[in-house]
Parts: C-alpha cells; structure tokens; sequence
C-alpha cells in the first residue's frame, strides 16, 4: 500500500507551534504514532522508533532538570544522534539550554506548545491519523443528508450532480462532486472530501460549472464528511429484480472496510432527493437496531403461525 507523508510545516501551521530551533522545516513524517521520551532519556533505547515526533511534557523536564548540566547535555546528545524529525515542549516550559546546544549539534528540529501534553498528543495523534490515512479516489458525489454521510456512484451523465443540487435546495449539504478523495481513518470508518482544487464547485452538463457556495450560502457545503452509506445509480432494467423488502443486508467494500450500499434503478417520474432522504433515516434506524423489513416479517410470521 503507498505510504502517505505530512510536512513538518503542515504540523506547524496546524497547531501554530512556536519555532525554537527549525533547520528543516519541510522534514517528512511518516508515522501516526508519537512518543514521550521518559525511558529514552534515562538511556534506554530498546524498541525506540526514531521516525516518531517526541512530546516532552512535566515528566520529562522534571527528570531532566534533577541532572547535572553535563549529564544532560550527554542524554539529549544521545537522544538526538538518533535522527528524530522533531521535539515538542509542552506548556511552554523553558527550553534546556543543553537540549537546544545538543539539537544544534546534530540538527534536529525543536518546538513548544501553550497546550497541556495529553491534549497535545491526542489532537496530534487525531490530525495524523487523517494525513496519513490510507486512501482512494472514486468517481461519484458525497452529500450529508440528515446527517449520514451519502457516496452516490453510478455512470457519468446518469444523475448524480443533479440529485446533489436537488437535495442541496432541500437544506442537505455538498461535500464533493465528480472527485471524492476517501480516507480510512480508523478501523471502523471512512471520510470523504474534495480535491481542493475543485472544492464546492459542481458540473451540470447544459449549464456547466456550478458555484454550489456562492449560489447557495455556506449552509450548503461541507469539507468532509464521514461515509455511511453507498447508493448506486443505474438506468432502470426492465425485466431485473429489484429488492423491494430490504431484508438482505448489502455491502461496497472500500479499503477493506464494509459499507452498507443500496442499488437504486433510475427511470423517468422517481424523486431521487426524497428517496435519499428515505435511505438516510432508514439507515441511522437500522444503525440504531430498527430494522422496518424484519418488524414487518416478524409480524408476518405471527400471523402465519396462529
């Protein structure tokens, strides 16, 4: 699978970290995962990941400030000969005159922080976890109809924009047309956004490029959006069976997690905003444990077995 990187820089930026001492402010990171160096610093390295960002929190400066001046320079200087992308001080505590002298020495970049060390850490871990996250791109549209995330698919030309504006006129927002870049980001879940360069725009073939923004007010648009639920868009076939109870649970795998999916035939006269917004109620019940197909065929049986 690619492997995904995230600038220092876009780090910096995101949580406006103060700049003590940064030579390569474009360092690529490469891992989710951070770490506070309490046992490192003691001198133990077993199973030390240097391609992690290293969080220096009270702990941390506690300990090192029970050392002798040498000895701290020493530690940091052992430290930092491991080639670390960068350290964080926490709370804006006093930067050690040794771990600045020693990150000079072997060029690794220093930064502080106003934020407490777990609230830094877990926002950090959250913010990689997006920019690393494995992805795809899929032709389609994503909308958020009563708040589940919709991925409509289906051929070009058969729909999908439409629907989208028709459902943004009902109050429901756009988060990406044409292009929908997909991140796993947990084990359990996806999001969708737009390529930046198309963001909020949409192409509606007779009229052409759309300012969904602009035409419809903020209210109307979204950046992301986690993905919930796929419909896919075929012309109507006649003579296909279609289902019509919903009692057989279907799914569209995307990378590797199974999301539910339903097939809708389009033809002349069907309303496919409302049906959306049927599919996306229906589905947060049946998130819920409500599943209106099973209640109707329990009730069946009943009646049957009297």
């Amino acid at each position: 699978m690619e492997e995904f990187l995230v600038k220092l820089s876009k780090i910096i930026d995101e949580f406006k970290l103060e700049e003590v001492y940064v030579p390569h402010r474009d360092t690529l990171i490469s891992t989710t995962d951070v770490n506070r160096p309490g046992l490192p610093m003691a001198g133990f390295f077993d199973y030390f990941d240097p391609k992690r960002l290293q969080i220096f929190g009270m702990v941390e400066n506690t300990y090192l400030a029970s050392l002798s001046s040498d000895e701290r320079y020493k530690r940091f200087d052992e430290f930092f000969s491991k080639k670390i992308p960068a350290a964080v001080v926490s709370r804006e505590m006093e930067v050690p005159e040794e771990m600045l002298e020693a990150a000079k020495k072997h060029e690794i970049n220093i930064l502080r922080t106003s934020l407490g060390t777990s609230s830094f850490m877990s926002a950090l871990i959250a913010f990689l976890n997006i920019e690393l996250a494995p992805r795809i791109t899929r032709h389609g549209v994503l909308v958020e109809v009563y708040g589940e995330g919709i991925l409509i698919l289906g051929e070009s030309g058969i729909g999908k924009s439409e629907a989208a504006v028709e459902l943004m006129k009902r109050g429901h927002r756009l988060v990406a047309d044409d292009a929908v870049e997909i991140r796993r980001v947990s084990s359990k879940t996806l999001v969708g956004s737009s390529p930046e360069i198309i963001r909020h725009f949409i192409e509606m073939r007779g009229i052409g490029i759309v300012d969904v923004k602009k035409i419809f007010g903020m209210g109307a648009v979204k950046d992301t959006e986690k993905i919930d639920l796929v419909i896919q868009l075929e012309a109507w076939q006649k003579g296909k069976q279609y289902d019509r109870l919903g009692l057989v649970d279907n799914y569209t795998e995307i990378l590797g997690i199974d999301v539910p999916s339903l097939t809708i035939p389009i033809r002349p006269g069907r309303n496919l905003a409302v049906i959306f917004e049927i599919a996306a109620m229906n589905n947060r019940q049946r998130r819920m444990g409500y599943n209106a197909a099973e209640e109707l065929n329990n009730r069946l049986m009943e009646q049957m077995s009297e």
